[in-house]
């Protein structure tokens, strides 16, 4: 009796699992279909990080190596935040949040699926770009920088629910809350000079943004140094997950009240 009780506990907190995961699949697909070719996903997560590159690098010379880790890094970060951003406002102002939130689907299963979408779309962008790494003769390893950049641009999904947050129905003013947000993250990272070039003021600040340590872990996987242990690195990631999840669920559950209103 003791034996089969437990196991009719672990088999429901299974299907609430299974159930559970059913959503986030659910909404991840809804949002691929709907907003993958939005015009402000494409400018923010496509155009602004291209043409901030071909600025920063155009006429100069430098190492192949410098160009990676800035192209990497610039690419994972801008596509990840690029799609959460835009969904909430979105479907606020469409009015299809209320039948979202009515559906049984938990609001952390709705918060995933979102994140989950927005992370697909960063992972098939760094492919790109990474394989533009190779091709200009770039050695890397494979293995840090696939782990890095998988838990980089998850990292990066939750931070851009964070972003939608706000009880909006106009997209544009959470881009422009986006973009307030990212680009100081952006600049104060280490992406466009290493961490040991700042002034020692700078280094404190730089490791409050989670960009700073997916750049440290491109740099380490293609130069083999960085600033921080790569452990370090990898764990500060999976922190700001963590945090940046939790932060996310509270925000959403206190700004739907003011959504539905």
């Amino acid at each position: 009796m003791f034996s089969s009780g437990w196991w009719r506990v672990i088999s429901v907190r299974r299907d609430k699992l299974l159930y559970w995961l059913k959503c986030t699949v659910a909404v991840a697909k809804k949002d691929m279909k709907i907003y993958y070719f939005k015009g402000p996903v494409m400018i923010l997560g496509v155009l602004v990080p291209l043409f901030m590159l071909l600025a920063f690098y155009m006429g100069r010379s430098m190492p192949p190596h410098v160009v990676a880790i800035s192209l990497m890094s610039v690419v994972v970060f801008f596509t990840a935040t690029a799609v959460t951003p835009v969904i909430a406002p979105w479907e606020t102002a469409t009015k299809t949040l209320e039948r979202l939130v009515a559906s049984p689907a938990p609001l952390l299963s709705i918060l995933l699926g979102d994140a989950v979408s927005s992370f697909i779309f960063a992972l098939a962008a760094s492919s790109v770009a990474a394989v533009a790494c190779v091709l200009m003769g770039v050695v890397v390893n494979p293995v840090i920088l696939a782990l890095a950049t998988v838990l980089a641009a998850f990292c990066f999904s939750i931070l851009g629910v964070i972003i939608a947050s706000p009880p909006s129905s106009m997209p544009q003013t959470v881009m422009m809350l986006s973009t307030l947000i990212k680009f100081p993250l952006l600049f104060v990272s280490g992406v466009f000079m290493p961490l040991e070039q700042m002034p020692w003021w700078a280094r404190p600040i730089a490791m409050l943004s989670p960009l700073t340590y997916y750049a440290d872990l491109v740099r380490y996987t293609t130069l083999g140094v960085s600033y921080n242990p790569p452990i370090t690195n990898l764990a500060a990631l999976a922190a700001f997950t963590v945090i940046f999840l939790f932060v996310a669920v509270k925000a959403h559950r206190r700004s739907l009240i003011k959504r539905l209103q």
